[in-house]
């Protein structure tokens, strides 16, 4: 590594991002992967025929450039959200975060600034960095439960040209109260921010957790991203989206790079949601296994975060990466996201949530032996 950063210190790179390391979890030939939340019961055999036969329509034509309003992906999308949505409330991009690099490059930039809440999806200032915006890592969050006066607070006094608030947030899989999101969108109306509610695990959510979707109207400065990287189990896809008011995907217009979803992406995207009913089956079982997991870790005396996501983040460890090592001796990946004492496991099934709780409570017991 330090030769690969001394072959790259004698590049003219940009100063703002010499010393800094590439966004990279660990991608390891293990049975059973839990470090990324993915979605690990895989596309329907009924969608993944739709998929292909979808695809295969499109080679033909793949001398020509693809639509570049993605205009059917749009409806498409739309009509899978609701809430009244129309296509021109839709934007897409190859996965969400190209939906928020292209924010960043609309309305941050040079001289600009953005604030996210800590601990939060760690893209946001590196894709913060990549655009030239300062990027202001806000307080409050320690707790995992930020609430509608700090963060408000924390808004107004930074002045920022955009807010990311993460729902239900990465690592903890916490998710924000409607009332979070309507004090910080108030609070930011001095700086015209763009409010960015991060919904990329929204489809995993308790019952009664209300999405964002349902503040949009009024608010033309609101945004809400979502993914089909993990409910639709498409990863691999890398489409991302979101839904803002018009004119806010007019702004992004003026960023992206011409014909940037291609033609292969849009065919793909666009069965999957034909058949959403088929890919989003799973997700109540994953909900059981994530559930099952808080469960199991309590019961070895851990203390995991309440989670509205597809993940469990847990604490309570005396030495997090010994453990995060024996389970991968034990052939299971988990994500060790650098919060002291703790460690992060994706809800995967039935089977690979067994084998991971056995061999934690192995290598805990071992601990005290």
């Amino acid at each position: 590594m330090s030769e690969q950063f001394e072959r790259l210190s004698r590049l003219p790179l940009r100063d703002d991002l010499r010393g800094k390391h590439p966004y990279g979890a660990p991608q390891l030939d293990v049975p059973i992967l839990l470090n990324v939340n993915e979605n690990t019961y895989g596309v329907p055999d009924d969608v993944r025929q739709a998929i292909v036969e979808a695809v295969s329509r499109e080679v033909v034509g793949l001398n020509r450039y693809p639509d570049r309003e993605f205009t059917e992906l749009r409806t498409n999308l739309a009509r899978y959200l609701g809430h009244g949505l129309t296509p021109e409330n839709l934007w897409a991009a190859n996965g969400s975060n190209e939906v928020l690099q292209h924010l960043l490059q609309a309305f941050g930039g040079p001289g600009r600034s953005a604030i996210g809440f800590p601990p939060t999806y760690s893209m946001y200032p590196l894709l913060a960095s990549s655009t030239g915006t300062r990027y202001i890592a806000g307080r409050g969050n320690e707790k995992f439960d930020l609430n509608a006066e700090d963060a408000a607070r924390e808004v107004r006094q930074s002045g920022a040209n955009l807010v990311f608030l993460c729902s239900p947030n990465n690592p903890s899989g916490s998710a924000l109260g409607l009332d979070v999101v309507e004090a910080v969108y108030e609070a930011s109306e001095d700086a015209q921010a763009i409010v960015i509610v991060d919904e990329a695990y929204a489809e995993f959510a308790h019952s009664g957790t209300v999405s964002a979707l349902s503040l949009l109207a009024g608010r033309e400065r609101l945004v809400v991203s979502r993914t089909m990287s993990k409910a639709f189990a498409m990863a691999g896809t890398r489409l991302g989206y979101l839904a803002s008011a018009p004119e806010v995907a007019d702004a992004l217009r003026l960023v992206r790079l011409p014909y940037h979803l291609s033609a292969i992406t849009q065919a793909a995207a666009n069965a999957a949601l034909t058949h959403s009913d088929l890919l989003l089956a799973n997700v109540e079982n994953i909900k059981v296994q994530r559930d099952r997991i808080v469960a199991g870790l309590l019961q070895l005396g851990l203390t995991p975060v309440p989670s509205d996501a597809n993940f469990v983040l847990f604490g309570g460890l005396d030495d997090p990466h010994r453990i995060w090592q024996g389970l991968l001796d034990g052939g299971v990946l988990i994500r060790d996201v650098g919060i002291p004492g703790h460690l992060r496991v994706t809800a995967g099934t039935e089977t690979e949530t067994t084998v991971f709780l056995e061999t934690l409570g192995a290598l805990l017991e071992r601990a005290v032996s």
